[in-house]
């Protein structure tokens, strides 16, 4: 029977009350777990559209933004590096150049390419004389690191379509002669083995020519304790290397060189000495010893057959007809480069110039940092014979620890 004092709603109704004093706060972990759980998650609209769909949008999408894209999620990343895409996008004749950076003092070397920014994320460029970032940076290739520890050098880098070749004189681990060559496939970003060279040899430098890679290099001479030259090339399309490696010339001497393609043939510079070798008749000559005044550094390129090289600050050209160098004019707004011409490297990116060069700054709690730059420089030849340059745009696009770079590359992907 219920209380004749108190109606038997209101009874409930305090029993209900009293119930709920009892019970306990939940602890702040706990809550904090509940609201994760009911707030409904939020999807992507770019993710709930047709695979197809998808697909030819990201293959008519500029290579620049693909680093960015590839933070979207896992299916994104393994979409954006899948030989399917890379088959439409050229189909589709959107094949572009990319550029890749080779930094050494990680204490590793590591791989970075140039991408751009969304929109949303271009920031100040409180380090340039603009008001505004142009939005590139370099951003850090995934897990690009060669299998076997080699560590790639200047002389043994070369890049032929969509892959960079990375030929190692020796082993960081054992110091052994390498006998094998790692590539890096630009467009999933992993490494192969191409077949290993034919002879064990010491300095060396590499070139390429007609998708071929042409080797120039040293070898002991038998038993004994001298050195005799030697070429061996590489055709990117077969994988293979030829039967026999080509001995070079016997006026050429010299442990070190420099080597560039010009003319068709392919240049082997040391010193005050220079060859050239004329693959379709087989045979060695010697060429003016002007062409390699400036190729004893690291920051020389070739673009359109036409070989560049920087000379304290100023970036210079080599005129074939006049056997001569010349300045690069027209660099309005490009900052002065550093006296040092070993921070600075040159690169054909896709008929463009490319510049990178790096300035110190002061030092912070991890030590000395450095600040790479970036420009990219559109060529044109004149009437006059005389080649001018226009800068497109130039940022500070990666501040590290103490590194080198050690090249830039442009591959087609």
């Amino acid at each position: 029977m219920t209380n004749a004092t108190t109606p038997p709603k209101l009874a409930k109704k305090r029993k209900t009350t009293a119930t709920t004093k009892k019970k306990k706060p939940p602890s702040p972990a706990k809550k904090r777990k509940t609201t994760a759980t009911t707030t409904p998650q939020q999807s992507s609209p770019i993710l709930s559209l047709p695979y197809d769909l998808l697909f030819n949008c990201l293959a008519r999408v500029s290579r620049l933004y693909y680093p960015t894209l590839s933070l979207v999620s896992k299916s994104f990343r393994s979409l954006l590096a899948s030989p399917e895409l890379y088959r439409a996008r050229s189909l589709l004749g959107r094949t572009e150049s990319c550029l890749y950076v080779c930094i050494q003092g990680f204490p590793d070397c590591r791989w970075f390419t140039l991408c751009r920014k969304p929109h949303g994320l271009l920031t100040s460029g409180y380090t340039c004389t603009r008001a505004t970032s142009s939005g590139y940076v370099l951003a850090a290739v995934p897990s690009p690191q060669d299998p076997d520890k080699r560590d790639p050098v200047f002389p043994g880098l070369v890049v032929v379509g969509s892959n960079i070749y990375n030929i190692a004189p020796r082993s960081p681990l054992t110091h052994n002669f390498s006998h094998t060559i790692s590539i890096l496939d630009c467009c999933s970003h992993t490494w192969h083995d191409a077949p290993c060279l034919q002879v064990k040899i010491t300095t060396f430098s590499a070139s390429v020519l007609d998708q071929k890679i042409y080797v120039a290099g040293c070898c002991k001479d038998g038993d004994s304790n001298s050195y005799k030259n030697l070429m061996e090339v590489f055709d990117t399309k077969t994988q293979t290397w030829d039967p026999k490696p080509i001995p070079c010339s016997e006026t050429f001497g010299g442990l070190f060189c420099n080597t560039a393609c010009l003319d068709g043939k392919f240049h082997v510079m040391r010193d005050d000495d220079v060859v050239a070798y004329n693959s379709k008749e087989g045979r060695w000559d010697r060429v003016e010893k002007q062409i390699g005044r400036y190729i004893y550094s690291k920051s020389y390129c070739e673009i359109h057959n036409v070989l560049y090289s920087c000379d304290h600050g100023n970036i210079v050209w080599y005129d074939t007809e006049a056997r001569d160098w010349r300045e690069l004019k027209g660099l309005v707004g490009l900052p002065e480069f550093p006296s040092d011409k070993k921070g600075i490297r040159l690169a054909d990116y896709g008929g463009k110039m490319a510049v990178l060069w790096h300035e110190e700054w002061p030092f912070n709690f991890y030590g000395l940092t450095k600040m790479i730059w970036c420009a990219e420089i559109t060529l044109e030849k004149r009437k006059s014979g005389e080649i001018w340059g226009k800068v497109e745009w130039f940022d500070h696009v990666l501040t590290i620890p103490t590194c080198e770079i050690l090249k830039v590359l442009a591959a087609t992907v």
